[in-house]
């Protein structure tokens, strides 16, 4: 087994004392920003003390670029690249190797300075081929920059340059497969894919395997880069190192415990354009132990569904903020949960609200001044709320 570097094993103690030290010279950066909304909070004394910092969300980041366009107060002096996301929010790309820190997951598909990479992400708006392209590079790969689309082409590039590794989402290197075969194109070469951006379903990665090549995926966004990856052992995704990973309940910035489901929240160690607590809308759970791999870091279980989980109840929006803006109004609820039926002929609230011991307020007012909508009220005991990331049920067909 080879790593990328000597940070993948290295001990928990070496990793929390560097990247608290990489964290701190941010904040520091991050608060001589003019609309900097970070509470100052001195310097941190431990990764704990990010959970006293609120999360960012993208509706932020889109109302400070156009305050300050194009990309808020960040300075822009190693900024290269300019791409545009749904919404539209902006996020910025460097020309250094390796800017977004993806090649540690290349390395761990097993791309090197040998391979030829078929990068099919796009290249237009948004930065998933410019990404890639950086990692190729940052394991000393060939990088065929094909794009998206043009399939016959696709195939007849692979062919003719030797293509040995697959960049993109995971069917597309299915349909190029399946292609060079009606065209009697041989594309055995291909050995290796490093996918994202989709569902990588086991009968997907099986017939991958079943034709020579090892598929692994990792996870990332447009606004921190890279987050998690999976190594060959294939069990849960180790966290990238120069990323900050929490698991918070949905609608708050509250870590949940290990195993348990809630928002992925990012800080990425990236001094260029340093998001702290970037709430990626995704939901995950920390998975307990060590990597067989021998990589040290904290590992996530993957993609559990999305954490914004916003319903329409009667023409009113209720959020996964609302439910957290109502149990912080009663410190004697552990949590709360929504859920959300219909009668045939108008729709239903429930919060079910778990309490070791309900004192007898008034949590219909407080439900009526939070949601602006009743509800009817369920109590349940402590542990009856499953864990699983979701405040609001919509239950309806």
């Amino acid at each position: 087994m080879t790593y990328f570097d000597d940070l993948e094993t290295r001990s928990a103690d070496a990793r929390e004392a560097a990247q608290l030290s990489a964290l701190n010279a941010q904040l520091e950066m991050v608060a001589k920003a003019a609309n900097s909304c970070l509470p100052d909070v001195g310097k941190l004394q431990s990764l704990t003390d990010l959970s006293k910092l609120p999360v960012l969300r993208k509706s932020e980041l889109g109302a400070w670029q156009k305050d300050t366009p194009p990309l808020g107060d960040i300075p822009t002096q190693n900024i290269t690249r300019l791409f545009q996301s749904p919404g539209p929010i902006y996020e910025p790309g460097g020309s250094s190797t390796d800017w977004w820190r993806f090649s540690r997951f290349l390395h761990a598909v097993g791309i090197g300075a040998d391979d030829v990479v078929q990068n099919t992400f796009s290249y237009h708006f948004t930065p998933a081929g410019a990404m890639f392209e950086s990692a190729a590079m940052g394991v000393g790969a060939k990088v065929f920059p094909a794009g998206v689309g043009q399939t016959e082409l696709q195939v007849e590039a692979a062919a003719a340059l030797g293509v040995t590794a697959y960049a993109g989402t995971p069917d597309y290197l299915g349909a190029i497969l399946e292609k060079a075969d009606a065209m009697s194109v041989d594309l055995s070469k291909i050995t290796k894919a490093a996918v994202s951006g989709g569902p990588l379903f086991p009968q997907v990665r099986q017939a991958y395997a079943d034709r020579g090549i090892t598929c692994l995926q990792c996870y990332g966004t447009a606004d921190v880069g890279h987050i998690a990856y999976e190594t060959p052992t294939m069990e849960g995704m180790v966290v990238e190192e120069t990323a900050i990973v929490e698991i918070v309940t949905p609608g708050t910035g509250t870590p949940v415990a290990e195993g348990e489901v809630g928002e992925v929240v990012v800080t990425a160690l990236n001094p260029d354009y340093p998001l702290i607590r970037f709430g990626t809308g995704d939901l995950s759970a920390v998975m307990p132990g060590q990597s067989p791999c021998g990589r040290t870091n904290m590992r996530i279980v993957g993609w559990r569904g999305r954490a914004d989980q916003a319903a329409k109840i009667k023409g009113m929006f209720v959020r996964p903020e609302q439910v957290a803006r109502f149990v912080d109004r009663h410190p004697e609820i552990d949590r709360a949960r929504v859920e959300v039926t219909h009668d045939g002929k108008s729709d239903a609230m429930l919060v079910k609200i778990e309490a070791a011991q309900p004192n007898g307020a008034d949590y219909a007012a407080s439900i009526r001044e939070v949601f602006k909508l009743r509800a009817d009220i369920e109590f349940v005991s402590p542990g009856d709320l499953p864990r699983d990331g979701v405040v609001i049920a919509d239950l309806r067909e």
